[in-house]
């Protein structure tokens, strides 16, 4: 007879298999997993609420809701023209600017929508300029998921570490804000160099880009003043609610929730149609995927495996290393969120014979770079490459392949040295 441990690995690498080829939506691959492990009884349905990481699912729901609700405001389209202005007709200040202000967004909202809101606006200015967007797409990617990975709420990974850990905003922003830094500092001046000639203009094009520019009115891309004002302030108090959330007592999910409802309170929009634009597919993914990985956990078989790393890891910095690297490799080819799910009790259980605060780190660092590599690495990747595939602009695997792999390499190098030297040398 089957045990209960060989059901549960087989569910679960049946269930990876399924999101990997992306034939089914991962959301209905994940819930069908669930279903599996709960029909079975590898998971009793008393236990499915110890499993399921309401913490990851509240706080997502709460910054979709608040975004979707500012959307509607016109603010993204005036942050994106406001910089293509200061851009002064330099392509190459776009690339700059633009990574800028999608590295910072990106930490403080959802790395996904990020990009979704900004893409078009990178596609029309290329237009205008008259240059590929190729560059400009390529540095949106990467910086969105460096930015991401610096803070709490910026990439799916970081929220379910967070929560699972038991990590504050503040630690996030103190442990991997600096860390990111210096990689989009390094991966900006490679970019630079990569497509210096794509990027180059004559003075006289560049006068006529920073005309064009000149004459595009940021304010008139604001369809609703008053939703535009209480947007600001009502991201402006989330985000500052973040930094203190633990000296309130408050759960990151409780200050997403409190600032949404709040936004739609004050905004009176009609919640029908905010709630429609709610990534329900995402949230079902991460609640049956959290079903399928507590499978693994009831069983024993994530305790098995911990156990044999740490008799092979002998010291903080090796497993650092480790953790660092393989996240990193693997996730740029397996989706960075079911890797993360996989992981959290696999560290989880190494806490009874080492330090595990450092390999938290390790493990954020991993995933959210690791993304970088490849065209299906991370979701903000498969949704840039989406909206040019539309827009008559293919990116191919191997084109991309090309530079993320670099990108890849360059930046969690530099992060694990960092994260060696702070946790296992000094």
């Amino acid at each position: 007879m089957i045990g209960p441990e060989l059901i549960a690995v087989a569910v679960f690498l049946f269930t990876y298999a399924l999101i990997i080829d992306e034939r089914i939506h991962r959301a209905v691959a994940a819930m069908f997993g669930a279903s599996v492990i709960v029909f079975l009884h590898i998971v009793p349905w008393e236990k499915i609420p110890e499993y399921i990481d309401l913490g990851t699912i509240f706080l997502l729901m709460g910054m979709m809701i608040i975004v979707n609700t500012a959307r509607g405001s016109g603010l993204f389209e005036f942050i994106a023209i406001k910089t293509a202005k200061l851009a002064n007709g330099s392509p190459m200040r776009v690339l700059l600017l633009f990574s800028l202000v999608t590295a910072v967004t990106s930490a403080f909202l959802d790395n996904v929508t990020t990009v979704l809101l900004l893409t078009p606006m990178l596609l029309y200015i290329a237009n205008v300029m008259r240059i590929t967007p190729l560059p400009f797409l390529i540095a949106e990617i990467f910086a969105s998921n460096i930015g991401g990975a610096a803070t709490l709420i910026g990439d799916p990974p970081n929220i379910m570490i967070g929560s699972a850990a038991g990590l504050t905003f503040n630690e996030f922003i103190i442990n991997l804000g600096p860390i990111m830094v210096v990689d989009l500092v390094v991966v900006l001046g490679m970019l630079a160099l990569i497509y210096r000639k794509v990027l180059h203009v004559s003075p006289d094009e560049r006068a006529g880009i920073e005309k064009t520019f000149a004459d595009l009115n940021e304010r008139e891309a604001i369809r609703d003043v008053s939703l535009f004002k209480k947007s600001v302030a009502v991201i402006a108090l989330v985000i500052g609610m973040f930094f203190v959330h633990d000296l309130l007592g408050l759960e990151p999910a409780l200050v997403a929730l409190i600032g949404a409802s709040i936004l739609l309170f004050w905004s009176r929009q009609p919640p029908e149609e905010i709630f429609e634009k709610i990534e329900w597919p995402a949230l079902f993914f991460f609640g049956g995927l959290f079903v399928v990985v507590g499978a693994l956990v009831e069983t024993g078989t994530i305790a098995t495996v911990a156990e044999f790393v740490v008799e092979n890891v002998h010291s903080e910095g090796e497993a650092i290393m480790i953790i660092a690297w393989f996240a990193a490799i693997a996730s740029a080819v397996v989706d960075n969120i079911p890797l993360t799910a996989t992981l959290i009790p696999l560290i989880q259980d190494m806490g009874l014979s080492m330090d595990t605060y450092p390999l938290w780190w390790a493990l954020s660092l991993g995933a959210c770079l690791g993304g970088n590599g490849t065209a299906i690495g991370a979701s903000a990747n498969v949704v840039v490459l989406g909206i040019a595939a539309r827009n008559n602009l293919s990116i191919s695997f191997l084109e991309f392949l090309k530079v993320g792999m670099l990108v890849l390499f360059v930046t969690v190098g530099i992060g694990s040295a960092i994260l060696y030297l702070n946790f296992a040398v000094l």
